[in-house]
């Protein structure tokens, strides 16, 4: 379950950030001089904020989790450090000096939601049964 859950994740975020650098599904930004990096600067089928590097993120988050299928062990990690990164993400966010990421990437209005039901996501995964099931199956093998 955990390795179908950072597939399912990475296949999402891998789409999304190629989403973010197609410009029929960017609109223009509102105007904002927060951003240092502008390259690349709209909203998401309207309704979330990017730019170019915070498309970069969304493209690395979901090789990671493409690649953290294979292996368990890589899976839960994959799911634990998304826990964290993302729940930083919201807490940064609802900070109006850092929900630029100090002017690198913006993680405002609907990205704080969207960043929040990851981070609920995640530490499910990471963290709650899915996480342990394994270590219980090896456990309990018949030997």
């Amino acid at each position: 379950m955990v390795k179908k859950f950072a597939l399912v994740f990475g296949i999402v975020y891998t789409l999304v950030g190629i989403m973010g650098f197609i410009p029929g599904l960017v609109t223009a930004p509102e105007m904002t001089g927060d951003l240092a990096a502008d390259t690349g600067h709209g909203r998401l089928l309207g309704i979330f904020p990017v730019n170019l590097w915070h498309n970069l993120v969304h493209l690395a988050i979901g090789i990671w989790g493409i690649a953290s299928y294979k292996r368990f062990s890589a899976a839960v990690l994959y799911a634990r450090a998304n826990t964290v990164i993302f729940g930083a993400l919201v807490i940064l966010g609802l900070i109006p000096a850092t929900d630029t990421l100090f002017g690198l990437a913006p993680i405002y209005g609907n990205d704080i939601w969207l960043h929040l039901l990851n981070t609920v996501a995640a530490g499910y995964f990471g963290f709650g049964p899915p996480a342990r099931q394994n270590t219980e199956t090896m456990n309990h093998r018949p030997q």
